[in-house]
């Protein structure tokens, strides 16, 4: 295909099956596209639909009449290209040939791409996107306007790439972060950058790198990694010298765990179960439990998440998580500990876990250890820490995460 066009028509694909079908982003595999061109089309679905709002009110406006899906999705994505400030021809042309390429289903409506598009306002201005009802609702109930809507506006933007340290081992050069995370800007490919080879980084977001340390694993522990995948804070405990045996239900998802320490030289047994169904041999010395979750406080790196969510599965997750705490605390030796977290901005999932697992348990202590580059204001009443997306946001913001150390009574 013409430059620019491969990838382009992809990420129409991408966006129809996100906005069609319920599939994530996570779900495109783009093995018959080159790398470059892969990238490119999923980079672009994502600012898609982080300007989706926007951009069907604009068009809506130039629309008599609803075009199929498709012929939309071509239209949004020339939309929020024209918004991060691509030159008008270039995006039209290629709308326009994506749209005669389409067969049937679009190469009749070329014509109406290419005038919608070309009477669109010069610059392209969108206004920020908030969250569905769903989750909007609830949200500024926790956290008021105000800050839902500086959420939103980290989720507006491209987020930064985070990277996890290793000492002793080379590594790009990038914005050093207060907790010891390390931010990249525009990191390009990441399999050429220095350290990458030598396993002296993984990629991990400044707050998914957090329980891990909050955790403040020790060399020679026994500990396990519970819901493990996609490997990130395995890697965070067994690179402190601790004995990790890490566990998922997943099987795909443990294979990303197998090559990210084949990668970096670590070690851990890797356990591929149910942790409903599984026991362990001995106790643990301590327990990471990054519990399934809805995710809603990573949206800023996975923008398809309210378009494929709708709040529905809030009730089971919720009962999993509590069912996964206290199995996993009957795991834990006398006096050991574990640290609970969940991607989520939602309190069910965070502070009325820990609030409920406190009644039903009521000998746990809750530790507030020091960790270097939290403000205090984040840590709440209970002892947990809440972190936020509009947290740094002039730096990037981070992901929202709720998490909380736990001690077993000796």
């Amino acid at each position: 295909m013409a430059e620019g066009i491969a990838a382009r028509a992809t990420a129409v694909a991408i966006l129809d099956g996100v906005l069609g079908e319920g599939r994530m982003l996570s779900d495109f595999s783009g093995d018959q596209l080159a790398p470059a061109d892969r990238a490119r089309a999923l980079r672009l679905a994502e600012t898609t639909l982080r300007h989706l709002e926007g951009a069907d009110r604009l068009l809506d406006r130039h629309l008599r009449k609803a075009p199929t899906l498709t012929v939309r999705n071509i239209l949004r994505l020339a939309v929020a290209e024209r918004s991060q400030g691509a030159p008008a021809h270039g995006v039209v042309n290629a709308a326009v040939e994506i749209a005669r390429r389409g067969g049937r289903r679009t190469a009749h409506l070329a014509g109406l791409v290419n005038a919608v598009l070309r009477a669109l306002p010069d610059p392209v201005v969108l206004p920020v996107q908030k969250l569905p009802r769903w989750l909007r609702q609830p949200l500024v109930h926790t956290y008021g306007r105000d800050t839902v809507a500086a959420i939103e506006a980290v989720h507006a933007q491209e987020p930064p790439l985070d990277l996890t340290l290793r000492a002793g081992f080379p590594h790009p050069d990038g914005e050093p972060l207060p907790t010891g995370s390390l931010r990249l800007r525009a990191p390009g490919q990441l399999s050429t950058l220095p350290g990458y080879a030598e396993g002296g980084w993984w990629v991990q977001d400044v707050a998914a790198a957090l329980p891990a340390k909050l955790l403040q694993p020790r060399p020679g522990e026994r500990i396990l990694d519970l819901c493990a995948a996609p490997g990130g804070k395995t890697l965070q405990l067994a690179a402190e010298g601790a004995e990790v045996v890490a566990l998922d239900i997943s099987a795909p998802r443990m294979a990303r765990v197998q090559a990210n320490l084949a990668r970096t030289g670590l070690a851990a047994t890797l356990v591929t179960a149910d942790a409903l169904h599984w026991q362990p041999e001995a106790p643990f010395d301590a327990i990471l439990l990054d519990a399934p979750c809805s995710a809603t406080g990573t949206i800023r790196r996975h923008p398809d998440l309210p378009f494929v969510k709708d709040g529905s599965e809030l009730p089971s997750l919720t009962a999993l998580q509590a069912r996964l705490l206290d199995r996993a605390l009957g795991w834990l030796t006398p006096g050991g500990r574990l640290v609970f977290s969940t991607c989520s901005l939602l309190p069910e999932e965070g502070e009325a876990q820990l609030t409920a697992a406190l009644s039903r348990q009521p000998d746990l202590a809750v530790e507030r250890p020091a960790l270097d580059g939290l403000d205090p204001a984040w840590w709440t009443p209970e002892g947990g820490l809440r972190l936020r997306p509009d947290l740094w946001a002039d730096q990037g913001g981070m992901d929202g995460f709720f998490m909380v150390r736990l001690r077993r009574p000796a």
